[in-house]
């Protein structure tokens, strides 16, 4: 499957000090590197793209080094409009999605979230944390919803059906469930920047 790493819009500015998320050093690598990493290794994935815009351009100088990780320039102004420009150069029917942001993502956690798609497929498929997951890493979700009974937290992975985005359809959401702690711990503040590198020890 196609995968497509989000990594140029104007949320990619850290909180007080408006370095690069994706550029951001964690344990001797960059954010995105980490994310880029998980994806390489993730056996349902054969196809790496990455958003950049004048929003990363530190971002991008450092993928340009990089071997098997396509490009795809955005005004990084506007995310819906940054998806469809990316969705535009796509070829497959389905997309897998990630944030920059996400340094603690593993290949295993990739690898199930597709594979779990594969099984019962939906043209919106999107991974939520139970909240309690991510509360319990010392993060506070400045976003959760109730459902079932528990509160859950959106991930940001998520795999789409990619005509249809193209197409201007909105297909209903189905939410698949999770308790992996590398979706719980995203890099939005510096406090979430040095709960990410004790993680690494």
């Amino acid at each position: 499957m196609e995968a497509l790493i989000m990594a140029g819009g104007k949320g990619t500015r850290l909180c007080k000090n408006g370095v690069e998320k994706p550029y951001i050093n964690v344990a001797g690598k960059h954010v995105i590197e980490h994310v880029i990493n998980a994806l390489k290794k993730a056996k349902c994935v054969d196809r790496i793209l990455v958003t950049v815009s004048p929003n990363t351009k530190k971002t991008e100088e450092f993928l340009m080094t990089l071997d098997d990780v396509e490009i795809i320039r955005t005004s990084g102004e506007d995310y819906v409009g940054d998806l469809h420009a990316a969705y535009s150069v796509m070829n497959g029917k389905y997309v897998f999605s990630t944030p920059s942001d996400l340094p603690l993502l593993k290949s295993f956690t990739v690898d199930n979230f597709i594979k779990a798609f594969e099984k019962d497929p939906h043209d919106s498929f999107l991974a939520v944390v139970d909240e309690e997951v991510v509360v319990n890493t010392g993060i506070v979700p400045s976003f959760s919803f109730e459902m079932d009974g528990s509160k859950w937290v959106l991930s940001g992975l998520t795999i789409m059906n990619r005509q249809m985005i193209l197409d201007g359809e909105c297909p209903p959401d189905y939410y698949y469930k999770t308790d992996w702690v590398d979706l719980a711990v995203n890099v939005n503040t510096m406090y979430e920047l040095q709960l990410a590198r004790g993680y690494f020890g």
